[in-house]
């Protein structure tokens, strides 16, 4: 095939168009996140993050299998054995190996079961209309019905658990949260904002795109939703604070939304809300992070705040 090189004076015009266009597209306004810090003793290791977050959060439930395994996504099931007992769930992974979904008691913080699921990085884990659903495997969501869910988590080690069907392709799903029959997702990305899209959830976990995509934080690890606001956990590197989004909800561009953000300790990753108090999943627990020297908060258990402690920022 003879490739054909295009004049001089014509790249030089279409260079010249391309920076024109690029200068003219609108520049974001930098989010600020309130960085105070108490200076004094946390009730976590390493540095405070911030006395927002201090102030609102504390220590809960300890994750299991860190030596062997890095958690992710976090879900609330409610009822999840039928007797009105609820379950924390914190989704986990492992290179080369299945990963793993834990069954946390939020009432004694002891893990009542281990399931494996196909490998994946598990960013994500929401539960919905007798549905679970997981990040897959590139940006991909795959579906487990609760009922055989209920069943391996009662069962002695850690048994095996097929998805159904197929992966669901998405936009994106580094992260997964719900409310109601609304499923949201959406992408990590680490240079700039990401987008997130709301799929409508049928009885028969059949996900459908809703139009319009919701622009998310730079760096977005996990998501909780409420009634009328979006919480993001984001975080990027050991060595670096996280943070913490408070975002009404109604509007798509994050710039009209509503919001406050305040500094968290490094490595968060999934948060969930379960009966008005949030949950928050810490990765630098995990055997790749906690040896680390450079490791600024080696954190080993879910931190949890009350909901109304963080909407509160944004009435």
């Amino acid at each position: 095939m003879r490739i054909f090189a295009l004049p001089t004076a014509l790249l030089t015009t279409a260079a010249a168009l391309t920076a024109a266009l690029t200068s003219a597209l609108p520049a974001h306004a930098a989010i600020s996140c309130d960085t105070a810090t108490t200076g004094g003793a946390t009730f976590y290791d390493g540095p405070s993050a911030s006395k927002k977050y201090d102030a609102r959060f504390s220590n809960s439930a300890s994750i299991p299998n860190l030596s062997t395994y890095t958690p992710q996504g976090a879900g609330t099931w409610y009822n999840w054995d039928g007797s009105g007992k609820d379950l924390l769930l914190v989704a986990a992974y492992r290179e080369g190996a299945d990963s793993e979904i834990y069954g946390i008691d939020p009432s004694t913080g002891s893990t009542v079961g281990v399931v494996a699921i196909a490998e994946s990085h598990v960013g994500g884990i929401t539960v919905s209309k007798g549905w679970a659903f997981v990040a897959g495997q590139g940006s991909s969501i795959r579906k487990y019905r609760l009922t055989e869910l209920r069943d391996a988590l009662k069962a002695a080690g850690t048994p095996y658990l097929a998805q159904v069907g197929t992966a669901r392709d998405v936009a994106g799903s580094s992260f997964i949260g719900s409310y109601g029959d609304s499923l949201f997702a959406g992408t990590f990305n680490d240079t700039g904002r990401g987008t997130m899209y709301e799929y409508k959830i049928a009885d028969d976990g059949t996900l459908t795109t809703q139009s319009g995509a919701w622009e998310i934080p730079t760096k977005t690890q996990g998501l909780t939703v409420t009634a009328n606001h979006f919480i993001y956990s984001t975080s990027y590197g050991r060595g670096n604070r996280s943070n913490i989004y408070v975002v009404k909800r109604g509007q798509k561009d994050l710039d009209a939304a509503a919001l406050s953000c305040f500094r968290a300790p490094s490595m968060t990753e999934g948060i969930t809300e379960y009966n008005g108090t949030a949950y928050l999943v810490y990765e630098s627990g995990s055997y790749l992070y906690a040896s680390d020297p450079a490791t600024l908060n080696v954190i080993p258990r879910l931190h949890k705040a009350s909901i109304s402690s963080l909407t509160s920022l944004v009435p």
